[in-house]
């Protein structure tokens, strides 16, 4: 049997028992669960660089915030995050927080770069074994609401001109293919290039066009 090594680390004990409790309990193929947990930055810090030459985790937990931040330890779980990227490249990491602001997500999604974000209200036992199981096989897990952060912060990075914008409006409307190429002055094999660049923006490649003016209403261009 295979072993599948954790590491849960928050500040809250009760929570963190909580996880523990639940992962070792997770029935996953032909692997035995072992959870180590830590309380604070310094003793997750600590559990990081000790797995470093003896064994290292399939998947470290983290909390965002892990309190008390002050002068002596100003750390929190992104620092940590970064250090365990450093330190043990291979281990998955996958942050649990109760923020779920857009600009707290955007920034350990681009600082870290994690394997999973879950927004602990979202979290129960069938939700982290879900998550382990999609994680261990190589796709990233999020929350619903991560999701949508990164959607619209994806929505930012897109930019359309004006004829794009036409396009997708029409197509919201239901404007017939011939009354579309008079509205946006365009052939139809220029508006079919241009529909199959929006589908590849709003990553709807291969589907239909209601999919893509289901995206482009999500994000806000519709």
């Amino acid at each position: 049997m295979k072993t599948l090594r954790i590491l849960a680390i928050d500040d809250h004990e009760m929570t963190m028992l909580g996880y523990k409790f639940i992962l070792e309990r997770i029935v996953f193929d032909d692997y035995n669960i072992i959870v180590d947990t830590a309380n604070t930055f310094e003793l997750g810090k600590e559990r990081i660089e000790e797995s470093v030459n003896s064994f290292k985790y399939d998947i470290i937990f983290l909390d965002v915030q892990l309190f008390p931040p002050n002068e002596d330890q100003p750390h929190n779980g992104e620092d940590l995050g970064l250090l365990a990227r450093k330190l043990a490249p291979e281990s998955k990491i996958v942050y649990m927080s109760s923020f779920s602001d857009n600009y707290r997500i955007n920034s350990i999604l681009k600082s870290v770069d994690p394997d999973g974000y879950l927004v602990k209200t979202d979290i129960d036992p069938k939700t982290l074994e879900d998550a382990i199981k999609t994680i261990i096989n190589g796709t990233p897990y999020y929350s619903a609401k991560v999701l949508e952060a990164i959607r619209k912060k994806m929505s930012t990075d897109i930019v359309l001109d004006e004829k794009d914008k036409k396009i997708l409006y029409h197509l919201s409307i239901g404007t017939k293919t011939k009354d579309l190429e008079n509205h946006v002055q365009l052939s139809s094999s220029s508006i079919e290039n241009r529909k199959r660049h929006l589908k590849s923006l709003f990553g709807t490649e291969n589907k239909n066009d209601l999919a893509l003016i289901l995206e482009a209403k999500k994000r806000g261009f519709i």
